[in-house]
């Protein structure tokens, strides 16, 4: 029975052996404010087509992942192949005009080795082949850029990012510039809307509490617009793992804009029963429990609102 007992106490004087004091002193905190944020992407970028015609495939949708240089929508206008058939045709003509200027180039060189013909006739068969050829050339110049044309029906995306909106269907109508699909890339952010009230009290690269609905997380104050608009200062936070499911959504972010003096002790130091929050203080040699009210947690630890004073002696465990 002895041993027993002696191992009984042994066992309660272990807390006791590890047990801390804490001197309790005001500890400057931050003052948060709570505002929402809006998720939005660092560039909008539209992808516009470059001719008009009639919208004959259209390959993405709100929501899609693209990248830059992919086709995204295709663009036709008719009227280019018959532009394209016209020049041929030209080009034709242009070629055997040409080919009978050479014929006769060559005649009149023989005429005038022979003496038959003046000079002034064969410099006149010259000039005439050599519009000939420079009417051909400029034929073929305008045909590229009527095929260029054709091929800048496709729409490219313009960055890598998320598409956005889109708000054409396919077989609509479009003219050159109409912007098919908005792309948002370049990354997403939080951009705030803060009371100028608070505006003196913003510093960039300040901390911040976010709420992203699964677990909370810290952002950093990116930059601080200088212009108010209708009374709010605009900020912009970086976050590493924003939510970007939803664009434009709102998040809920804490900021701080202040400090104030407060008592704050380990959140292990505080017991609770029956709904009441108790702290061991240390007075004298002896211990109490003291009643307190707590208030809002900062990770480890709690802010005590009421019952503890500057110099108390908490006991932590």
């Amino acid at each position: 029975m002895r041993p027993l007992i002696l191992a009984l106490a042994l066992s309660a004087a272990v807390p006791a052996a590890f047990a801390g004091t804490l001197t309790v002193a005001p500890t400057t905190v931050p003052e948060w404010k709570a505002v929402y944020g809006r998720v939005e992407a660092r560039d909008l970028i539209p992808a516009r087509a470059r001719i008009g015609g009639t919208l004959v495939a259209l390959e993405v949708t709100e929501g899609d992942a693209v990248k830059a240089g992919q086709r995204i929508a295709t663009v036709r206008d008719d009227k280019i192949a018959f532009q394209v058939n016209a020049l041929d045709a030209q080009l034709r003509a242009l070629q055997a005009q040409l080919a009978n200027a050479e014929s006769e180039l060559a005649r009149g060189q023989a005429l005038v080795e022979k003496g038959v013909t003046t000079a002034q006739r064969l410099d006149q068969l010259r000039t005439q082949t050599d519009v000939f050829r420079n009417q051909i050339a400029a034929a073929e110049a305008q045909r590229q850029v009527v095929v260029q044309q054709g091929q800048e029906g496709e729409v490219i995306a313009p960055a890598d990012g998320k598409v956005l909106t889109v708000p054409v269907t396919k077989g609509a109508v479009v003219m050159p510039g109409e912007a098919i699909a908005t792309i948002g890339g370049g990354g997403f952010f939080l951009r705030l809307a803060i009371p100028e009230r608070h505006a003196a009290m913003l510093e960039e690269g300040a901390a911040l509490q976010i709420e992203t609905g699964s677990a909370p997380t810290t952002g950093r104050l990116a930059k601080v617009y200088p212009q108010i608009e209708n009374g709010r200062v605009i900020a912009d936070v970086e976050v590493e793992a924003l939510p970007t499911a939803f664009v434009d959504a709102r998040l809920l972010v804490r900021v701080p804009v202040g400090a104030r003096q407060a008592i704050v002790v380990p959140a292990a130091a505080v017991s609770t029963r029956s709904g009441i929050d108790f702290v061991r203080v240390r007075a004298g040699d002896a211990e109490i429990e003291r009643v307190v009210v707590v208030g809002e947690r900062t990770g480890t630890d709690v802010e005590v609102l009421t019952g503890l004073h500057t110099g108390d002696e908490v006991i932590t465990p």
